[in-house]
Parts: C-alpha cells; sequence; structure tokens
C-alpha cells in the first residue's frame, strides 16, 4: 500500500512539464500571430498611402485638363487633345503631399499621359517582434491611378456653332453666346484606381 501511494505521488509531477511546454507553445504562436497581424496592418497603411497618393495626382492632373478644356472652349479643335491629355503637367507633387499624409513616402512617376503610377513606403517599421528580421522593415505598396475622358464629340462641318458634347451623365449643349453652364471636372474625366 504504501509503495503504490509513493508511485502515484511520483506520476502526478510529470504532467508539469508538460503543461509548461504547452503553454509556453501557445504564447510563442500567440506573439507569432501578433506579429504577423502587425506586418498586415502596415501593409495596408502603406496600401492606403499608395492609392490616395496616385489617386491626388490623377485628380491634380483630371482638374487642369478640365480648366485647360474650359479655356479653350470656343475652339472644338483643340478639345481632342485635351481629352487625349496633353496640357497637363506632372502632379506627382500631389502624391507626396498625400503620402505625408499618410506617414509614407512615394516614389511617383506619370505612366502615359492619362495615368499615373506610386510606389508607397511606410515610415513606421514592424517593429521588433518574435519573428526574426522584422524590427527594420518597413511595408511597400504599388498604385496606378487613371484619368479617362467620359465625353465624346463631333466637329461640325462649316459652322460656328459649338458641337454636342455627349458625356456618360448625358448631353452638353453648349452656346457660344452663353457658356455659364460647363460640365466640371468630374463630368468631364473619370479618376479610378487601375486594376490588376
Amino acid at each position: 500500500m504504501t509503495a503504490r501511494r509513493t508511485r502515484l505521488l511520483g506520476d502526478g509531477g510529470q504532467a508539469f512539464p508538460i503543461y509548461i511546454t504547452v503553454v509556453a507553445g501557445l504564447l510563442f504562436l500567440a506573439l507569432a500571430y501578433f506579429a504577423v497581424g502587425q506586418a498586415a496592418v502596415n501593409r495596408n497603411g502603406a496600401q492606403t498611402a499608395a492609392d490616395a497618393a496616385a489617386l491626388a495626382a490623377a485628380q491634380e492632373t483630371r482638374d487642369e485638363l478640365a480648366d485647360k478644356w474650359v479655356l479653350d472652349v470656343l475652339d472644338p479643335t483643340k478639345w481632342q487633345s485635351i481629352f487625349d491629355g496633353n496640357g497637363g503637367t506632372n502632379s506627382c507633387w500631389r502624391a507626396d503631399q498625400l503620402a505625408a499624409m499618410n506617414d509614407a513616402t512615394v516614389q511617383c512617376s506619370p505612366d502615359g499621359l492619362l495615368s499615373y503610377r506610386v510606389r508607397a513606403q511606410t515610415n513606421k517599421t514592424i517593429g521588433e517582434s518574435v519573428v526574426p528580421g522584422t524590427a527594420d522593415r518597413q511595408a511597400h505598396a504599388n498604385a496606378v491611378a487613371v484619368i479617362e475622358p467620359l465625353c465624346t464629340f463631333a466637329l461640325p462641318a462649316g459652322t460656328a456653332a459649338l458641337p454636342t458634347l455627349e458625356c456618360d451623365d448625358g448631353d452638353w449643349e453648349l452656346d457660344p453666346d452663353d457658356l455659364t453652364d460647363l460640365p466640371g471636372p468630374e463630368d468631364l474625366f473619370d479618376v479610378h484606381l487601375a486594376t490588376g
């Protein structure tokens, strides 16, 4: 009876090291998942910065093109060139502004006349974690914003009348003697992120 009691007490202590090992393993996994989550948050921040920067640059160019169209509204021979993107300037400075507001830096470049390509990098690092090599890593993301003309027109033959501007939202009958109601930048051009 005494030998059996001693044996039962001796076996009871063997589960404790297994318990400690399991708890330590679960804690390590929790910390690893936290590091992965932190990396995902930084990556989302980088994508937000890239998207906002690309859209800002494209919208600035869209506004410039719309202003140029208003200036040349009485000369419809210049309209197509404006809708093709001629007359806008490099608006990557707007991308830099928006990236700074999102705590990131960007590399921006025009991708043709009606598009901007942006690569963003977060200023914050992922930070110390149980995953080696993440302390100084920064998240990166890419985005492309496109300016798409929304209007078409046909030049009238041999007349001083302005052509009808046929836009996605409807037609604009322009009267050269009364130009108080003109389409805005959002009526003339759409700005969106390119997919894929």
